[in-house]
C-alpha cells in the first residue's frame, strides 16, 4: 500500500477552484516533487496533506487513514512540514526551536529528555547548525532560520516530510546539502519526501518521481525524463527550452531560450520573468 494516496481531490477557496481531480500516490521512500507555475496548487495540495485545509471533493489517505480525523499530535507524529517562509517574533534559541519538533513525541507538561536532547542535536548537526545552537533567531540571516524549520522537521522524526519551496533563500552549499540529506534519508532510512520546487534541474537530479501542476490539474506524472520534456514545460510555462540530458547523470536539464511559445501569452506580470 502507497503510504500516501490522493484520489480525485478537488479544492475551492470560496468560488475560486484551486484543485480538480488530481490523483496520485506516493511509496514509502520516495523522493517525490510537485512542479508548476505559481498559482497552480502545489502549496495547497501540502496543506490539503497536512489535514490543515480538507478537500472539497475526494479522498486523501496517509498509511490508509483520512488526515483529516487524525488528532494534530498523531498527525504531526507522521507527517512534518517545512514552510516557505516562516516569521519569528519569540525570543528563543536555535536549539529551543528544534526541541518543538520533539512535542508530538512528548507527553503534556513533560520536560524533554535525554533522547530529545540527542534528537535534537543530530538535527542540527545534519544541518549544520551546530554552532548556532544558543543564538538567538532574531540574530539569524533567512537562510540560517530556513536551516532551523528543516531540523525543527527532523527532529519530529516524521515518516513523510513535506517541503514547500525549502531552499528559496539558502546559498548553493547549503541547498545542495539539504536536498543530500533528505535524498539520503529517503534512500537509506525510508523517509518520504514531497517537495514544491521552482528549480525544475533540481527536481530533475533528486526526485524519482514528479508530478507537474498547471492551474489546479495534474498535467503530467511520471520519472524526471517522462515529465520534463520541451513540450509539457512550453504547455505548462508559456516559455521555450532546451531539454537535453546532464552529460554525468543522463537525467534530463533544461536551459532556457529568449522569447514566448507560438501562442502562449505570458503568464507573468509586469514583463517578469517565469520561475523555472
Amino acid at each position: 500500500m502507497p503510504i500516501l494516496e490522493l484520489e480525485q481531490i478537488g479544492f475551492k477557496y470560496g468560488d475560486k477552484r484551486v484543485l480538480q481531480n488530481v490523483t496520485l500516490a506516493v511509496e514509502q521512500g520516495e523522493f517525490f516533487g510537485l512542479l508548476g507555475p505559481n498559482g497552480s496548487g502545489k502549496s495547497t495540495l501540502l496543506n490539503l496533506i497536512d489535514g490543515i485545509r480538507l478537500p472539497s471533493e475526494g479522498e486523501i489517505r496517509l498509511k490508509g487513514i483520512d488526515p483529516g480525523t487524525m488528532k494534530r499530535k498523531d498527525l504531526a507524529r507522521m507527517v512534518a512540514v517545512v514552510p516557505q517562509e516562516a516569521s519569528w517574533v519569540f525570543p528563543l534559541t536555535v536549539e529551543e526551536v528544534v526541541l518543538m519538533g520533539r512535542s508530538p513525541h512528548m507527553d503534556r507538561f513533560a520536560f524533554e529528555s535525554e533522547r530529545d536532547f540527542a534528537v535534537a542535536r543530530s538535527a542540527m548537526r545534519a544541518t549544520d547548525l551546530l554552532p548556532f545552537s544558543a543564538r538567538l533567531m532574531e540574530t539569524l540571516s533567512g537562510g540560517e532560520r530556513q536551516r532551523v524549520w528543516i531540523a525543527r522537521a527532523l527532529a519530529q522524526e516524521p515518516e513523510i516530510i513535506l517541503l514547500d519551496e525549502p531552499t528559496s533563500s539558502l546559498d548553493l552549499a547549503h541547498l545542495i546539502g539539504t536536498f543530500d540529506l533528505f535524498r539520503a534519508l529517503s534512500a537509506n532510512g525510508g523517509l518520504t519526501v514531497v517537495a514544491v520546487t521552482h528549480d525544475i534541474n533540481l527536481a530533475s537530479l533528486y526526485c524519482d518521481r514528479i508530478a507537474l501542476l498547471e492551474e489546479g490539474r495534474l498535467h503530467a506524472l511520471g520519472r524526471p525524463g517522462e515529465v520534463i520534456t520541451e513540450e509539457n514545460i512550453r504547455e505548462v510555462f508559456g516559455v521555450n527550452v532546451v531539454v537535453d540530458r546532464h552529460p554525468l547523470t543522463a537525467l534530463p536539464r533544461v536551459s532556457l531560450l529568449g522569447g514566448r511559445s507560438p501562442g502562449q501569452g505570458s503568464r507573468c506580470k509586469s514583463g517578469a520573468a517565469p520561475q523555472l
